[in-house]
């Protein structure tokens, strides 16, 4: 039996790896833990362990890793526990893998720990590119300390095999996100709302905007040029999800709860839940902001995408997004793009570059084929292009 523990450490990654836990869960050659740390276990950013426990796919642990410091302290601080709690963790319980998704600075720190404990990682969502976040960073390093990769195209794992790793241990696999869509049972649209306690009776927007944290002190001023745009469509509601525990992240969500609290058709949420999300993105006109999501799983959606800035930068996109500069004028003409009659047209054909929703199959039956075929040995050749 294969002990594979997977690390989650925000609401977002977790609703990714939702299809993949619950399929290790069920498989009787593996035996699955949940690390679950980070924003996960913190009532200021909505305590997601809560969803996590109404899942029950398999047995968790609790590992508090969230600093005290502000702004890039806290960054470091974070990091720095996850480090030490982690290496904790490994040192006593020794799984054979530990499996971790995309590019967060907390998950960097639990891949440091889990190579000073020789752990195997595996990886995936890397070779992607963000050029407009240090998540850019931490991911590609976390490609480097890992033993198996998951990527979500071929150009990605072109990438991943481009930093000197060696084909064979690097699969394209899809994205998990579009997987988790096609299995969502997604709540009606009045039930939705009743679900949130937000009425929606008028064409609404799902917006998430995060700071963009290779820029000095710009996430104030591009929020509030999003703000305005969306105060000249007072016919519309707009639902806001929060910024998650990045540099910055903590003067978004006081902007937008002053905001949200000053006008009748806003909604801020800590967090909406995987289902409530996907559900949200069902009904919504647009999906706008910075978020990965807006890239990857809402072409599954058929949905326009409204990606603002250089956070997202780099990624491969569909047609169906709209990329726009952070000031109010390039974001109303993107607003009315995405709601004009043609552009829902070409929304409703688009093919997503991301996958076709059979990921986890994948992922599954690869490392149980290399578990029992190959010697797993962490002490990686570095592999040359020819």
């Amino acid at each position: 039996m294969i002990k594979i523990d997977i690390v989650t450490t925000t609401r977002a990654e977790y609703g990714l790896m939702r299809p993949l836990i619950k399929r290790m869960s069920g498989d009787a050659e593996i035996d699955v833990k949940l690390l679950v740390t980070g924003t996960h276990l913190s009532e200021k950013y909505g305590y997601t362990f809560s969803e996590i426990k109404k899942d029950n796919f398999c047995s968790t642990v609790q590992i508090p890793i969230l600093g005290n410091s502000l702004g890039v302290e806290f960054v470091s601080e974070t990091m720095a526990n996850a480090i030490v709690a982690f290496t904790k963790y490994l040192s006593k319980n020794k799984p054979d893998f530990i499996l971790v998704d995309g590019d967060r600075y907390e998950t960097l720190g639990v891949c440091i720990a889990a190579v000073n404990c020789n752990i195997p990682i595996i990886h995936c969502s890397g070779g992607a590119t963000t050029e407009g976040a240090a998540d850019e960073c931490y991911r590609h390093a976390m490609t480097k300390m890992s033993f198996l990769h998951f990527p979500t195209t071929e150009v990605y794992r072109n990438r991943i095999i481009q930093m000197g790793e060696s084909p064979e241990r690097v699969f394209t696999v899809g994205s998990m996100g579009i997987e988790n869509i096609l299995q969502t049972d997604f709540l009606d649209r009045e039930e939705l709302g009743k679900q949130i306690n937000f009425p929606l009776t008028k064409p609404f927007a799902v917006v998430t905007f995060h700071p963009v944290t290779l820029e000095n002190n710009t996430c104030e001023h591009q929020l509030n040029e999003l703000l305005q745009a969306c105060d000249s469509h007072p016919e519309m509601q707009f639902i806001f999800t929060k910024a998650n525990a990045d540099n910055g992240g903590d003067v978004i969500n006081t902007i937008l709860d002053d905001y949200a609290q000053k006008r009748d058709n806003v909604l801020c949420v800590s967090s909406l839940g995987a289902r409530r999300y996907l559900s949200a993105l069902k009904y919504a006109e647009f999906v706008m902001g910075n978020s990965s999501s807006g890239i990857i799983e809402a072409p599954s959606m058929h949905l326009p995408t409204i990606n603002i800035g250089d956070r997202q930068r780099g990624r491969i996109q569909a047609a169906s997004i709209i990329n726009c500069e952070p000031n109010k004028g390039c974001i109303l003409a993107a607003m009315e793009k995405a709601l004009s009659p043609h552009f829902k047209r070409i929304c409703a054909t688009v093919k997503n570059p991301n996958g076709d929703g059979d990921t986890t199959r994948k992922i599954v039956g690869t490392i149980k084929d290399f578990w029992s075929k190959q010697h797993i040995d962490i002490k990686k050749s570095f592999y040359d292009l020819k």
